[in-house]
């Protein structure tokens, strides 16, 4: 694992095995950016004209090595894109993203110096925290995982305000560790994660972290009358399970339920997935995953607010004991729903939750999902979708993602969408409406389940969940932890007052 540290050494006698620095892309060519002047003075002020000489136009994305000049303690340069000139602070995201980008193309060096521009602590935490999940890497099943991710980076901040650097330093550890963890989760086989085995893990990052776990299994679901993780885990030799995983501060004036689907695999039950549509269904538990990641990284920052996670695990198979499209289920809380495609499951493994989770009365619900097809037509593959049954909330949470990096964009609810889903002739609800809009109308059947009084809102991840092409930034192939960063950020807001 990638060890975190901060430093106000000057980036010329810092000891590193290589030394990163930024360029941008300035009206007259590239130019460098704060943090690398004692660089372009070893290089006798020609450090941009040796990296042009090279090819680099300071692009967002691109890195550049060079071998280092005199009066470095590093023997190489790395040189990392980061688009346009700033007049004033680069943007966090970039800093992000550019710190990414170095962690990936330095994998395997031992130590490596971040010079990238880092004069605030946000700034600091932007470049510990890109840095840091920039050198993530999953090669658990590879007999040659290849490179080693870097295995210290320093990021070098300005003296001014050390000690902030240095708390920033500590928080983008504890953020970007969770979002690694959720990362591990999603990519993990899913012959290896299964609702049992995913619940043992919460358990022992329970124990390790001092937080309260509580563990359904199937006797317990079916005296409690969780109809919907019963129904949709009834194919599978892997029974479902719901886990309560719960962070409680002695001061907190504030309570944040999180709800994760977290359907460890999805081959669409009896109402099968064609072919082409099975290979990255293991990711279908992402929202689970990120709920269960952003209550530890609460605890681990110590946020005076209670967060409480509840993971509704199953795994949705055929079978000759899978639900059947017409079957009735009645789910916890007494409400019946006709499934009419047994493919819409994690709508019914989260009103379950939902349910459950409301009987606490919490301040606020925020669900969290790989939940439709539709949204990831609707957005695309890197934004997620922000319903809320309350105009304020799916603002704040759209506003929220925004600061902190991800990419999201609020979705209404449209009360005429509704009809379609509420006219089963022989049940409460059907798992299915209009085909049009079907992202909206998931969402419009969770609010279904949502107590009257409680603030609710649902996030759809179905398109950043899990990246199918090359690297970018910070964002690896395969698991990406997304909304992990949005609701701890909802979470410390909820305890400062101010959501």
């Amino acid at each position: 694992m990638t060890a975190l540290s901060v430093s106000t050494s000057s980036a010329a006698a810092l000891r590193a095995d290589a030394l990163v620095v930024g360029v941008a892309k300035g009206p007259k060519g590239i130019v460098p950016t704060p943090g690398s002047e004692a660089v372009n003075e070893a290089f006798e002020g020609k450090l941009t004209e040796v990296l042009s000489t090279l090819g680099a136009t300071g692009a967002e994305g691109e890195a550049v090595k060079v071998p280092s000049a005199a009066g470095l303690k590093a023997p190489l340069v790395l040189a990392v894109g980061l688009g346009e000139a700033a007049e004033g602070d680069y943007d966090p995201e970039t800093l992000r993203r550019a710190a990414g980008v170095a962690a990936r193309t330095l994998a395997g060096v031992k130590k490596v110096a971040l010079a990238l521009p880092a004069e605030s602590a946000e700034a600091v935490e932007a470049v510990a925290l890109g840095g840091l999940l920039g050198s993530y890497s999953y090669g658990t099943y590879k007999a040659d995982a290849g490179k080693e991710p870097v295995g210290e980076l320093v990021v070098l901040a300005a003296r001014k305000g050390s000690k902030d650097a240095k708390a920033a330093v500590e928080r983008a550890t504890a953020i970007g560790e969770e979002m690694n963890r959720a990362r591990d989760l999603v990519n993990a086989a899913p012959n290896d994660l299964n609702p049992k085995s995913f619940a043992a893990i919460a358990q022992a990052a329970a124990k390790e972290h001092g937080l309260k776990v509580e563990v359904l299994d199937e006797k317990a679901l079916t005296k409690g009358g969780f109809g919907g993780l019963l129904g949709v885990g009834g194919g599978s030799v892997n029974p479902p399970r719901l886990v309560k995983v719960a962070y409680t501060h002695p001061k907190a004036k504030a309570t944040v339920a999180l709800v994760g689907k977290g359907i460890t695999y999805d081959s669409g039950g009896i109402s099968l997935k064609p072919a082409g549509h099975n290979e990255t269904m293991k990711c279908d538990m992402a929202g689970a995953a990120a709920v269960f990641a952003a209550v530890v990284a609460a605890k681990r920052l110590g946020l005076v607010v209670n967060v409480t996670a509840w993971l509704a695990l199953a795994e949705n198979m055929p079978s000759g004991s899978a639900t059947r499209p017409g079957d009735v289920l009645k789910m916890y809380g007494g409400k019946t729903v006709e499934v009419l495609n047994t493919d819409a499951e994690g709508r019914l493994v989260l009103a379950d939750a939902i349910v459950r989770a409301g009987e606490e009365n919490p301040d606020v619900i925020v669900d969290v999902a790989t939940l439709t097809g539709a949204m990831v037509l609707a957005l695309g593959d890197r934004t997620f979708g922000v319903m809320a049954n309350d105009d304020e909330l799916r603002e704040e949470l759209h506003t929220l993602a925004g600061e902190v990096g991800e990419q999201s964009w609020p979705m209404p609810l449209p009360a005429d969408l509704r009809k379609g889903f509420t006219e089963s002739t022989i049940a409460d609800l059907a798992n299915m409406g209009n085909r049009m809009g079907g992202g909206l109308v998931a969402g419009l059947f969770l609010k279904e389940f949502v107590a009257e009084g409680i603030d609710w809102a649902h996030l759809d991840i179905a398109g950043p969940a899990f990246h199918e092409g090359a690297p970018y930034g910070y964002t690896p192939k395969g698991g990406t932890a997304s909304a992990v960063r949005t609701l701890v950020r909802f979470a410390e807001q909820k305890a400062n007052g101010k959501a």
